[in-house]
């Protein structure tokens, strides 16, 4: 832009004190390399982050996320910490449900009431099947509904996180609500996130939001650690053969995403009664399909968490 061509009009917009003023030093040209502009957006950036910082006395912490809603998130996230319980029952495992405006973890860990302080003012979480939990759900009224603000949702997760007793835990489940909103971002640059799983259905609508998920945590410098995917097909009772109701898009979307199917269940109508019931599939059906998958997927979650601590110890 040349300048000289406003300078008239800033002399009458100035006044007549400015009208016979000589214009100095209006010309300035600053030059600067990319590494140069490259290091000045990445300080801007990080001035407003906050900080991470763990929470005492939990180990690891584990999201359990998902673009698009009903796609059995929740299903998953319950099970995951009973199943983690079950097989290895000197560990200790926690349940946050971080849902705030649809809280689904208290109907399916069947707990209820409104938990107590302790004597240092923190929140004593709910213990049901071993598993430490607390949720949204356990402090409001299940017929309410919570009509929050962004801001008002931040601090309710603040109070859900670091004023609750959850040490010591060896691990913390977070189960997420849908999409990819406050609650994420919030949850990865406050806490020290070790690994998310991504849940998804087969559909194409399923899939596409997923990928905005996974786009989500790539940017949040969150590691995936693998699609688990839910519905994925139906067996026929008489022939055993499989249905896929739902297509059969998942392993391609996964592999253009360059993440692994770490387990697929398929449809069962008796799920939908565990939900009812309160009671995990783990406990409920545990020599189900359902209930082994789970437990293998506990084991895979087990095993990220000890390559992850191994990595940690061999870079210090």
């Amino acid at each position: 832009m040349n300048i000289q061509m406003y300078i008239p009009r800033i002399y009458r917009l100035l006044g007549s004190s400015f009208r016979n003023t000589k214009p100095v030093g209006y010309s300035v040209r600053l030059q600067h390399s990319k590494d140069d502009l490259k290091d000045h957006k990445a300080k801007i950036m990080a001035r407003g982050l906050p900080e991470k910082k763990p929470l005492p006395g939990v180990k690891s912490i584990i999201l359990v996320a998902s673009g698009k809603g009903g796609v059995g998130k929740t299903t998953t996230a319950v099970n995951l910490a009973c199943a983690m319980k079950v097989i290895e029952p000197d560990k200790e495992i926690g349940l946050l449900d971080a849902d705030v405006f649809g809280p689904s973890v208290p109907l399916m860990m069947n707990i209820s009431g409104e938990p107590m302080l302790n004597d240092q003012n923190l929140i004593e979480p709910l213990l049901n099947y071993g598993v430490k939990c607390m949720s949204m759900g356990l402090l409001v009224s299940g017929e309410n509904a919570v009509v929050w603000r962004g801001l008002m949702v931040m601090q309710a997760l603040d109070r859900l996180t670091r004023h609750v007793a959850w040490g010591p835990l060896d691990c913390l489940i977070v189960d997420t609500p849908p999409g990819t909103g406050d609650t994420h971002l919030s949850l990865a640059q406050n806490l020290p996130i070790d690994g998310a799983l991504v849940v998804t259905t087969p559909q194409s609508a399923a899939l596409q939001v997923t990928k905005r998920g996974v786009n989500m945590f790539e940017k949040l410098k969150v590691p995936i650690i693998g699609m688990v995917e839910n519905m994925s097909h139906a067996i026929c009772h008489k022939c055993g053969t499989k249905n896929y109701i739902f297509g059969n898009e998942t392993k391609q979307t996964a592999d253009d995403m360059g993440l692994e199917i770490i387990e697929s269940f398929e449809v069962d109508s008796n799920m939908s009664e565990c939900i009812n019931s309160g009671k995990p599939a783990i406990y409920a059906l545990p020599d189900s399909i359902h209930a082994e998958k789970y437990r293998q997927l506990a084991n895979k979650v087990f095993k990220y968490i000890s390559n992850k601590e191994k990595e940690a110890e061999f870079t210090q």
